[in-house]
C-alpha cells in the first residue's frame, strides 16, 4: 500500500487510477452538506489554505472535548458522498482540493470535475469509524463549529496512514460506474432479457 504525503500536488494524483489503495498522511479537512453549502456560497479565505492540495472527508465525527480545551476524535466513519453531489465539483476547482473521501461514491459531475482538476475520489471503509478515528493523531483547529455543530463543522485533522481505496480517478475510471454495469448485465442474465 503506498503512502501519500498530504497536502500534494496534481502530478502524484494523476497518476493515480481506479483499484489503487493508499495510506493517507498529512494535514486533512472533514466537510459534510452544511459545509460544502457554505464553501460555495463565498470564498472562504480563513479555510481555504487548509483546503489547498488536500483532501475533504464526507465525515460526521463523535469529538471528545478535552479539559484543556483540545478536542480529540472517538469517532471518524465515512458518510455517503452522494449528498455532495451538487458542490463537489466547484469545492475542488475553487479550494485547490486533491480529492476527496467518504463512501458510495459519487456522480457525474464530480467525475468530471476529477478529471478537470487533477483529483479523486477515495473511498474510506464504512462500519469502521472507531478504527478511522485512532488515524487521526491531533485536530488541529476547527470551522463553523458553533454555527454547524460537530457533525457537520470542519475540522482540521492531523492522520497518520489513513487507510482509503480510490475509486474514481482522474482519468474518467469510476468503480462505482463497473459495479453498476455488470450489476445490470448479470440482472438481464438472470431474467433472461
Amino acid at each position: 500500500m503506498a503512502e501519500l504525503k498530504l497536502p500534494v500536488g496534481k502530478e502524484p494524483i494523476r497518476e493515480l487510477t481506479v483499484g489503487d489503495y493508499l495510506e493517507l498522511s498529512g494535514l486533512m479537512i472533514t466537510g459534510r452538506d452544511a459545509a460544502h453549502k457554505w464553501l460555495v456560497e463565498g470564498f472562504r479565505k480563513e479555510v481555504a489554505p487548509f483546503l489547498d492540495g488536500t483532501v475533504i472527508y464526507h465525515c460526521g465525527p463523535v469529538v471528545r472535548r478535552n479539559d484543556d480545551g483540545s478536542h480529540d476524535f472517538v469517532a471518524a466513519g465515512p458518510t455517503t458522498s452522494i449528498r455532495e453531489e451538487p458542490y463537489q465539483a466547484e469545492v475542488i476547482g475553487r479550494y485547490g482540493l486533491r480529492g476527496c473521501i467518504g463512501k458510495g461514491g459519487m456522480g457525474p459531475k464530480t467525475l468530471a470535475g476529477l478529471g478537470e482538476h487533477g483529483a479523486v475520489y477515495l473511498h474510506a471503509i464504512g462500519g469502521a469509524a472507531q478504527v478511522l478515528a485512532r488515524c487521526v493523531k491531533r485536530v488541529d483547529r476547527v470551522f463553523m463549529l458553533e454555527e454547524f455543530g460537530v457533525p457537520e463543522a470542519l475540522w482540521v485533522i492531523d492522520v497518520e496512514r489513513f487507510p482509503v481505496m480510490v475509486t474514481m480517478d482522474s482519468h474518467g475510471g469510476s468503480l462505482h460506474d463497473e459495479v453498476e454495469k455488470q450489476s445490470k448485465r448479470r440482472l438481464a442474465e438472470l431474467i433472461g432479457v
